[in-house]
């Protein structure tokens, strides 16, 4: 005896759904064709603003930048004018952040120091870029002997003991701010070149670069056009890092010292001269250059970091 066949043909309402289901795929997939495509920058600017701690910091930066510029303007005090008869005022209306031992007003060398902070790092990042970019791009793309003694360069100032070389610059040409800019400079490059130099090696073998090559384009332009652009990412993360270091080198040297010189003031000058005052309980004449020296040089790394992960192709979806 031959097995009933049975009818397992779908109801009207399950072909319905599934026809419903199969129209809203192909619509997912017309929009995600149809939806531009996010080019590499404004994909990085994307996973940048996710991070909520990279731009607490970015929004700090800012922040102190125009305080630096528009801070000593908003004061009537005049960041050298001494005033004997009003030291050690604490914070009121009239001085903000109170009044140092001459009767200084803190607030105004607060932002005039931000001034010269942010300016010696900033300087120094774009010495380093200038530097480095050239030389490590020439390094690596050149290759074989010319690479070599290249790095035998950079291995033997990486070799010296960078605050050592920063005093001695110091003490034979004599605190200024142009020589704290030359002296953080001197060897402070070499970090970008090797980074820019491991950057081209890698690139400069892809097929647009070899491609380049063979229609015979000058190095000069293929490091300017085909290498630099395709290594932008790991340099803006290095220069980021870079500011933090050399406003903190400044901030120590002066505390020494060594840098800015009274009575202009500096993060690091206004430091060592509250070191006397916070024994006594003026606590005010150190807390503030300290915490922004502590902040900014949080602020960078953390922006720093954020960038490193939002610029990182490997990633990106």
């Amino acid at each position: 005896m031959k097995p009933r066949k049975t009818n397992h043909s779908p109801s009207p309402a399950a072909v319905q759904d599934d026809w419903f289901k199969w129209k809203e795929k192909d619509l997912s997939k017309a929009e995600s064709v149809a939806r531009p495509s996010l080019s590499y920058w404004q994909d990085a600017w994307k996973r940048l603003v996710k991070n909520k701690l990279a731009m607490a910091g970015l929004i700090f930066l800012v922040l102190l930048t125009v305080m630096a510029i528009i801070g000593p303007m908003l004061s009537p005090y005049k960041v050298d004018g001494n005033d004997l008869p009003n030291q050690f005022l604490p914070p009121s209306g009239d001085h903000w952040f109170g009044t140092d031992s001459l009767g200084r007003d803190v607030f105004t060398r607060t932002w005039y120091g931000a001034r010269i902070s942010l300016f010696v790092g900033l300087m120094a990042a774009l010495i380093d870029f200038f530097v480095g970019v050239v030389y490590g791009g020439i390094s690596g793309y050149k290759g074989g002997r010319t690479d070599n003694i290249m790095m035998r360069i950079v291995e033997v100032l990486y070799g010296l003991p960078y605050l050592l070389v920063v005093i001695l610059l110091l003490v034979v040409l004599g605190p200024s701010l142009t020589t704290i800019i030359i002296a953080l400079t001197v060897t402070g490059w070499v970090g970008m070149a090797r980074i820019v130099r491991g950057q081209v090696l890698q690139i400069k073998n892809y097929e647009f670069v070899l491609a380049s090559k063979s229609f015979g384009t000058k190095t000069k332009r293929i490091i300017r056009k085909n290498l630099l652009p395709n290594t932008m990412g790991p340099i803006i993360v290095q220069m980021t890092l870079t500011v933090p270091s050399a406003i903190f080198a400044e901030a120590f040297l002066s505390f020494l010292g060594l840098g800015i010189q009274s009575p202009f003031a500096s993060w690091g000058v206004m430091a060592n001269d509250a070191l006397g005052a916070i024994l006594s309980g003026y606590w005010w004449t150190l807390f503030f250059p300290a915490f922004f020296i502590s902040f900014t040089m949080f602020a960078f790394n953390v922006l720093g970091d954020g960038l490193q992960d939002a610029l990182d192709p490997k990633l990106r979806k």
